[in-house]
């Protein structure tokens, strides 16, 4: 079966190539690194690194308080990044600059994976939540690095999608030496997968573990003061495309009871700010942007904030919380952020990337589901003009995000025994 996988990678690699060209049109700082896809990049000439791979945004800010607690425990271990998306790969600039080494994972063909291993030379291989790159699997167990699934999340989306290759699934996990799973929900999956029940602990989700940045609560209560403390803000996070419509008349709405009401807009991704803001303003807002404006003033109706790595301070800011990729089956965002902050979240149907964590914000009063587009806009309203039930679920959210917190900890209990070994 991994002989058939192989081929088949080979088979499609034009079309990665193609694939490459074009975001790179869209990235020229993508299209410069994309060599690296294949194993092609300059070795940085030290052994015995630590190597934590991290898809894109969500899965970076997930390790941060892990790679945190790697930098502290071993200060003298290289730290290698890898991600796959140029958002992510912007995000470890963001929170880590120079002091590790940052390269975008090869492909997952045996010449390219050997030439990436060859020059990190890892000593430890965490993979953070879902990844399962069978060549590179079995590439680290011959070559006897201890590779280890942290944060380990396995959707039922995810588990289907596996079933056809379900063979090759288990014989790649069976090359891991620790499962470290987020909830129980997961490990069951990744047992009915054919990952062996002695390899898996689950520790919890290192979501929670998420550091607050220093300043964020302060940075709110001064924009907050800008624009005036009593007026009803709302925000909608990480939208995607087919959400932003709906976020738009769901404002309007707002605005026929709370003339005076903000909302702020933050797309997921950076290539689409532009066409947001565009948007924004052929519907007749009158707009503000993170970029030009730096805050919102007043006059704004609308305030998109187009840039990466910076919506702590305007969720601390915001009396409620809508997180995007979830009116459409994208399968949702991040709901700790706002949660952490003790602000009201709202989540549409679909988010089963955030599963267990949905379901414990929404089961003790923290979040609350939106059934469809056309309720966002009531729903919204709503919360604007109830302060008390506003105050009760930001409480319950906070609460949530407290309990659950130490899976960073147990996670790195875990990494100790295997680096001893």
């Amino acid at each position: 079966m991994r002989y058939l996988y192989t081929l088949a990678m080979y088979l499609v690699t034009p079309l990665l190539v193609l694939r490459l060209l074009a975001r790179g049109v869209r990235s020229r700082p993508y299209h410069r690194r994309w060599p690296e896809r294949f194993g092609f990049f300059k070795a940085p000439g030290f052994s015995g690194s630590l190597w934590v791979h991290a898809v894109s945004v969500g899965e970076v800010n997930a390790a941060e308080p892990l790679i945190k607690a790697l930098r502290r425990d071993y200060p003298n271990a290289p730290l290698v990044i890898t991600t796959v998306t140029p958002t992510g790969t912007a995000r470890v600039h963001q929170l880590f600059g120079d002091s590790v080494f940052h390269v975008y994972l090869p492909y997952d063909l045996p010449y390219s994976v050997g030439r990436f291993l060859k020059k990190v030379r890892p000593r430890l291989a965490l993979i953070v939540e879902t990844e399962i790159w069978p060549n590179l699997y079995f590439a680290c167990r011959r070559r006897g690095i201890p590779l280890m699934i942290v944060n380990a999340r396995l959707s039922g989306r995810s588990m289907r999608g596996y079933r056809p290759l379900r063979s090759l699934a288990r014989s790649a996990l069976r090359c891991v030496r620790q499962i470290a799973a987020q909830s129980r929900t997961d490990a069951a999956r990744y047992r009915l997968l054919g990952a062996d029940p002695q390899q898996i602990v689950v520790t919890g989700n290192m979501k929670f573990d998420m550091p607050i940045p220093e300043g964020a609560v302060a940075d709110g209560a001064v924009m907050r003061g800008r624009w005036g403390p009593l007026r009803p803000v709302w925000m909608a996070a990480s939208t995607h495309e087919g959400e932003e419509l709906a976020v738009l008349e769901a404002h309007l709405q707002v605005l026929k009871r709370l003339p005076d009401a903000l909302l702020l807009l933050a797309p997921r991704h950076p290539e689409r700010f532009r066409v947001v803001e565009q948007a924004v303003r052929s519907l007749g807002f009158a707009v503000g942007t993170r970029s030009n404006d730096g805050a919102p003033s007043p006059s704004n109706q609308v305030f998109v904030i187009d840039a990466m790595g910076q919506l702590m301070p305007f969720f601390a800011a915001a009396d409620v919380a809508f997180v995007g990729g979830s009116l459409v089956p994208i399968g949702g965002h991040n709901v700790l952020e706002p949660a952490a902050l003790s602000v009201p979240v709202l989540v549409g149907p679909h988010t089963f990337n955030f599963e267990e964590i949905t379901h414990l914000l929404i089961e003790h009063g923290g979040a609350e589901r939106v059934l469809d587009s056309t309720r966002l806009g009531p729903d919204v309203l709503q919360l604007l003009r109830d302060d008390a039930r506003r105050e009760r679920m930001g409480l319950a959210a906070q609460h949530v995000f407290e309990r659950e917190r130490g899976a960073v900890q147990r996670t790195m209990q875990l990494i100790d025994t295997l680096l001893q070994e």
